[in-house]
C-alpha cells in the first residue's frame, strides 16, 4: 500500500519536479507510516529531534504521575528521571492507568517507569523509590530540561520550587481534588514562583508538620486527597503539553496558574504575585565539578574549597541533620544520623519512661570540629549535589561526582 501524501499549494514547485509536486503541481509530503512520530511531525512547529534530546524530572508517580509519564512516553522524551517514595496500594487502581492488581507493593516510580517504557522502548527511564528532598541532588536539577511536578504536600513543592530556582530550571506544577485541577508554569528568575504565592496560612500548615523539638508529625492522612482518574487526566496532559512549549522554546503563561472546575466545566487563568523579596529566588553560579563524592568527608571537601576561599570554612546545611536523640527525663539517647525531615516522634518517644526525647539538630559544619570528619552522606548531602561553602569574604559553589550508589535504576 502506497503511503499517504499531502498536497500543498507551491508557486514555486517545478512541474517536473516528482519529489517536490503532486501530479496536479502541489508541493508534496509524505508520510512515513513507519514512524511512530510521522502524524506528531506534521505539527508545522514539531521538532523530534528536540524532545529526542530533552530530559525530564517526574516527581510523584500516582495518579498525576502516570498520566504524566505516560504522555512523556507517546511523544518520545529522550531521558526521563521519575521518583517516588511509596508503594502500589488497591486503592490506586481507580486512578492510576499505568498499575495492574499484580503490582501490589511494588514501588510506583518503578511500575510507572515500566508500564512507559513499554509503551516507548526508545525512551531513557531511569526511576527512584526515594525523597525528592533527601535523595536527589541538585545537580540533577541542574540537568534536566523541565521538572514536573505531581506531587501532594507543600513540602515537597516549595522544595522542587527552590531547587529549580537555584539551577534556572522550569517547572510545571499540578494540584487535583476531586474533579477539580490547577497547574501552574514556574520560569526562573524572572516569572513569579511557588512561594511567591504562598500565605501566611501555607505557611503555618507547614509547620504543623512539625513538633515543638522540631520533629516530624506521623501523618496518617498526608496525601489521602479524592480525585477522580478524569481530571488527573486532565491535568497530567496539560502539565506534559506545557512542557513540550518550554522545551521548543515557546511562549508561555509563566507564574499564572490555569484552574478547571469540573462542576460548571470552566477554566480560568490567574497571575500570580511576584514578591522581590521572595526567599525561593536565590540563584547559584556555575559550580565548580568535583571528582569527590558524598562519600567523602566535609574535611575533604574543605580541603579543595581551601584552595580559592580563606579563613575559617563552613557549610550550610540544605537539610537539618539530626544527629543524636536524648531524653531529658531519664538520660536515654541514640544516635540517629538522618535529616530531620525523615526523624518522626513516634522515633523519639524514649522507650524507658515514654517521655518525647529531644534532637540535637545539625545546621552548619566548620572546618576544624569534629562533624567535619563525618561523610558528606551523614551530613545528609545527597549524590551529585551542589554545595555551598562560605569563607572569611566569598563563597565557592562546588558540584559532587555521583557515585554508584546514587539511588536511579535504568531500565534496559
Amino acid at each position: 500500500m502506497d503511503s499517504p501524501i499531502l498536497t500543498f499549494l507551491d508557486d514555486n514547485a517545478d512541474e517536473g519536479d516528482a519529489e517536490s509536486a503532486s501530479p496536479s503541481g502541489g508541493a508534496t509530503f509524505t508520510i512515513d507510516d513507519d514512524d511512530r512520530y510521522s502524524r506528531l511531525r506534521l505539527i508545522p512547529w514539531w521538532r523530534q529531534e528536540l524532545l529526542a534530546k530533552a530530559s525530564v524530572l517526574v516527581v510523584g508517580a500516582g495518579a498525576l504521575g502516570n498520566e504524566v509519564l505516560k504522555n512523556l512516553a507517546l511523544i518520545g522524551i529522550g531521558r526521563v528521571y521519575v521518583i517516588d517514595r511509596d508503594t502500589i496500594e488497591t486503592s490506586n487502581l481507580s486512578r492510576s492507568v499505568l498499575f495492574r492488581v499484580r503490582d501490589g507493593g511494588r514501588p510506583k516510580a518503578e511500575v510507572a517507569a515500566e508500564r512507559a517504557k513499554e509503551i516507548n522502548p526508545e525512551v531513557d527511564y531511569r526511576w527512584m523509590r526515594g525523597d525528592v528532598i533527601n535523595d536527589i541532588g541538585l545537580g540533577l536539577f541542574a540537568d534536566v530540561d523541565v521538572v514536573i511536578g505531581c506531587l501532594d504536600n507543600r513540602e515537597a513543592r516549595l522544595w522542587v520550587n527552590r531547587q529549580c530556582w537555584k539551577v534556572g530550571t522550569p517547572w510545571v506544577d499540578s494540584g487535583i481534588q476531586e474533579i477539580q485541577g490547577v497547574v501552574k508554569v514556574f520560569v526562573p528568575p524572572d516569572s513569579a514562583c511557588y512561594e511567591c504565592a504562598m500565605t501566611e496560612r501555607d505557611y503555618q500548615l507547614l509547620n504543623v508538620r512539625y513538633s515543638c523539638p522540631l520533629l516530624r508529625r506521623e501523618q496518617i492522612m498526608e496525601g489521602k486527597v479524592p480525585t477522580a482518574p478524569t481530571i488527573a487526566s486532565m491535568m497530567g496532559a496539560l502539565e506534559v503539553q506545557e512542557a513540550l512549549k518550554l522545551i521548543h522554546g515557546m511562549p508561555v503563561a509563566a507564574g499564572s496558574a490555569l484552574v478547571f472546575n469540573g462542576v460548571t466545566n470552566q477554566f480560568y487563568r490567574t497571575q500570580l504575585p511576584h514578591r522581590p523579596d521572595c526567599l525561593s529566588h536565590e540563584t547559584y553560579p556555575a559550580p565548580k565539578q568535583l571528582e569527590i563524592g558524598n562519600v567523602a568527608s566535609a574535611a575533604e571537601l574543605f580541603s579543595f574549597a581551601g584552595r580559592t576561599l580563606e579563613g575559617t570554612l563552613s557549610l550550610a546545611l540544605e537539610r537539618d541533620v539530626v544527629s543524636e536523640i536524648h531524653c531529658p527525663s531519664c538520660g536515654w539517647s541514640t544516635e540517629v544520623q538522618r535529616p530531620r525531615s525523615q526523624v518522626t516522634t513516634r522515633d523519639a518517644t524514649c522507650p524507658n519512661c515514654n517521655t518525647l526525647a529531644r534532637p540535637d539538630v545539625i545546621s552548619l559544619v566548620e572546618s576544624g570540629t569534629p562533624a567535619a570528619e563525618l561523610s558528606l552522606a551523614l551530613l545528609g548531602v545527597p549524590p551529585g549535589d551542589v554545595i555551598r561553602v562560605d569563607g572569611e569574604s566569598a563563597s565557592g559553589f562546588f558540584r559532587l561526582a555521583d557515585n554508584d550508589a546514587h539511588g536511579w535504576t535504568q531500565l534496559p
